[in-house]
C-alpha cells in the first residue's frame, strides 16, 4: 500500500474522487426523482436533515482533530501517541454513536408526528438510525489516514460508498414501492446506510494492512493520565469544529424562513417568492458550488501538511503550502467565475430550462470567486492551531450574513437577498485571510495574478466569438454551451502554459499530468 503522498498528489487524488462521487451523486438524484416522484422525494427530504446532525454529533469534529494531531505526532516520531489518539477517538465516537442510535430510534416517532408535516417520514428516519456507529468508526479511520497524508483509502472508500449506494437504490426502492411510497423512501435511506458500511469495510481492510506494515497494535495498557490528556487535546480542536457544524446546520435550516419573511416584507407574493427562492437555491447555487469540490479536496490535504510543518517549526514550508494552495485556488476559481458570469443565462437555460435563474447566477458569481479561497484559508487556520479563530470567524460572518439577507431582502426583494449572501461570502473570506495574516503573514504574487488575468481575457474573447459562431451555425443549445465552454477552457490552459503561469514543478507530483509534461 502506498503510504504518505505529497500535498499536490494527495489533493489531486481527492479531487478526482470527489468529481466521480459528484457525478454518481447527480445520477443518483435523477434515479430517485424518477422512481419516488415528488411525494417520495418530499418524505426523503424531511428525514434527510437528520443525517448531517447525526454525523456532526457522532464525529464531534474529531476527524479534523485526529488529522492534525496524527500529522504532528508522526512528524515527531511519537508512535505511542498515535495509538492513544486512535484508541481514545474510537472509544468516544463509538460511545456517542450508541447513545445517538438509541435516542434516534426512540425519538423517531415523536419527531415524525410532532415536528414534521408528514408522519410517513417516520420510516425513512427509522431506516437511517444505524448509520451512527458506522460513521463513528469511519470518521476515526478517515482522520487517521488524513493525518498520515495517505489520501488513496479516503478516495477509494468514497467511490465504493457511492457505487454501492446507487446500485442498491433502484433495487430497494422498486421492491418496496408496492408497499407504499413511505417504504420506498425508507429503502433509499437503507441504501445510504449500506453504502456507508461498504466504504467502512474498505477503510478497515486498508487499516489492517497498514497496521501489519507498520507494526501498529492498539492493545495499549491503560494510562489514564496520558489518555485524559489526549482526550483534552482532541476535544480542544473537535468541539469548536462541532460548534461550527451546528451553526451551519441551524442557518441552513432557517435560511428559507429568513428569505421568505424578508420577501414578504418587500411585498412579494408567496408564489413568486417561492419560485424565486427555488431558482436561487435549486438552480444557481448548485452551479456555483459544483467546482468547489476541488477546493475542499485541497483543504483536506492542506490541513495535515500545515500541521506537520508547524510541528517541525518549518515556517518556510508552511508559507510554501499556503502559497501553493492560493495559486491552485486562483487558477481554478478564476475561470469558473468567468464561465458562470458570462454564460450564466445559457447555462441555466440548458441545465434547468430556467433563463430567469441566470440573473441570480450572474449576480453571485463575481463575489463567490472569493469562496474558492475560503476552504484553504480555513484549513490553514486549523493546521496552525487557530481553531477558535476559525470558529469565531464563521459565527460572526454567519450572523452578519443572516442580518444582511433579511434587511436587504426586505428592501430590495430577491436581489437584496443575493447581495446579503455576497456580503457573507466576502466577510468570511476576509476574516480568515486576516487571521492567517496575523499568524504567519501573507503575500501575493502580482505577476502570477497578471498572467491569470491575461488568460481570462483571452478566454472570454475567444469564448464569446465561438458562442456567436455556434449560434449562427444553429446548433442545439446544449452543444453550443458545451462547445463554447470547452473552447474557452482549452484557450485558458494554453494561455497559462504560454505565460508560464503553470510550470513543470507545479505538476511534477501529480499522476498523468507528470507524464504529459515530461
Amino acid at each position: 500500500m502506498t503510504e504518505k503522498q505529497s500535498f499536490a498528489r494527495g489533493a489531486f487524488i481527492l479531487s478526482v474522487s470527489a468529481f466521480i462521487t459528484r457525478m454518481i451523486g447527480f445520477a443518483n438524484s435523477i434515479i430517485l426523482a424518477r422512481l419516488l416522484g415528488a411525494e417520495g422525494i418530499g418524505l426523503l427530504m424531511m428525514a434527510h436533515p437528520l443525517v448531517p446532525i447525526v454525523i456532526t454529533l457522532t464525529s464531534l469534529g474529531l476527524p479534523v482533530a485526529i488529522s492534525k494531531l496524527v500529522a504532528e505526532a508522526e512528524a515527531r516520531g511519537e508512535r505511542q501517541k498515535v495509538k492513544r489518539i486512535l484508541i481514545v477517538s474510537l472509544a468516544v465516537t463509538v460511545a456517542v454513536s450508541i447513545v445517538l442510535t438509541v435516542l434516534s430510534f426512540l425519538g423517531a416517532d415523536w419527531i415524525a408526528s410532532w415536528l414534521l408535516t408528514d408522519r410517513r417520514a417516520y420510516y425513512a428516519m427509522l431506516a437511517i438510525t444505524p448509520i451512527a456507529p458506522l460513521v463513528a468508526v469511519s470518521s476515526v479511520l478517515r482522520g487517521y489516514f488524513r493525518g498520515r497524508q495517505n489520501m488513496k483509502p479516503l478516495a477509494v472508500s468514497d467511490v465504493i460508498e457511492q457505487i454501492v449506494r446507487i446500485a442498491l437504490i433502484a433495487a430497494l426502492v422498486q421492491m418496496l414501492l408496492p408497499l407504499g411510497v413511505e417504504y420506498a423512501a425508507a429503502g433509499a435511506m437503507i441504501s445510504t446506510v449500506i453504502g456507508e458500511g461498504a466504504g467502512l469495510l474498505y477503510l478497515m481492510f486498508m487499516f489492517e494492512l497498514h497496521k501489519k506494515r507498520r507494526g501498529l497494535h492498539l492493545n495499549l495498557s491503560p494510562r489514564l493520565k496520558q489518555e485524559k490528556q489526549t482526550l483534552v487535546e482532541l476535544l480542544q480542536i473537535g468541539l469548536p469544529t462541532t460548534g461550527q457544524g451546528f451553526i451551519s446546520s441551524i442557518y441552513r435550516a432557517f435560511q428559507p424562513v429568513i428569505v421568505m419573511k424578508s420577501l414578504a416584507l418587500a411585498g412579494i407574493g408567496t408564489v413568486i417568492a417561492t419560485k424565486q427562492f427555488g431558482m436561487l437555491a435549486g438552480y444557481a447555487f448548485p452551479l456555483l458550488v459544483f467546482p468547489s469540490f476541488v477546493m475542499h479536496s485541497l483543504s483536506t490535504a492542506l490541513l495535515p501538511a500545515v500541521s506537520e510543518a508547524r510541528s517541525k517549526r518549518n515556517g518556510m514550508e508552511i508559507q510554501q503550502r499556503v502559497d501553493q494552495a492560493m495559486r491552485i485556488a486562483l487558477l481554478i476559481g478564476a475561470p469558473c467565475t468567468v464561465i458562470l458570469f458570462i454564460w450564466a443565462v445559457p447555462l441555466t437555460t440548458v441545465v434547468y430550462r430556467s433563463p430567469e435563474a441566470g440573473h441570480f447566477l450572474k449576480m453571485l458569481a463575481p463575489i463567490f470567486f472569493l469562496q474558492y479561497f475560503e476552504p484553504p484559508l480555513h484549513a490553514v487556520l486549523l493546521g496552525l492551531g487557530r481553531v477558535s479563530a476559525a470558529m469565531w470567524n464563521f459565527m460572526i460572518s454567519t450572523a452578519f450574513k443572516a442580518a444582511a439577507v433579511f434587511i436587504l431582502g426586505s428592501r430590495l426583494g430577491m436581489d437584496g437577498v443575493v447581495w446579503g449572501i455576497n456580503f457573507g461570502v466576502f466577510l468570511i473570506t476576509a476574516l480568515n485571510l486576516l487571521s492567517v495574516s496575523k499568524s504567519i503573514g501573507f503575500s501575493a504574487d502580482v505577476r502570477h495574478a497578471v498572467k491569470v488575468a491575461i488568460g481570462l481575457c483571452v478566454m472570454a474573447l475567444v469564448g464569446q466569438s465561438v458562442y456567436v459562431y455556434l449560434l449562427k451555425a444553429e446548433l442545439a443549445p446544449l452543444w453550443i454551451v458545451v462547445g463554447t465552454i470547452g473552447a474557452a477552457i482549452v484557450v485558458y490552459i494554453m494561455s497559462l502554459l504560454a505565460t508560464q503561469a503553470i510550470q513543470r514543478k507545479d505538476v511534477q507530483h501529480i499522476p498523468l499530468l507528470k507524464k504529459l509534461v515530461s
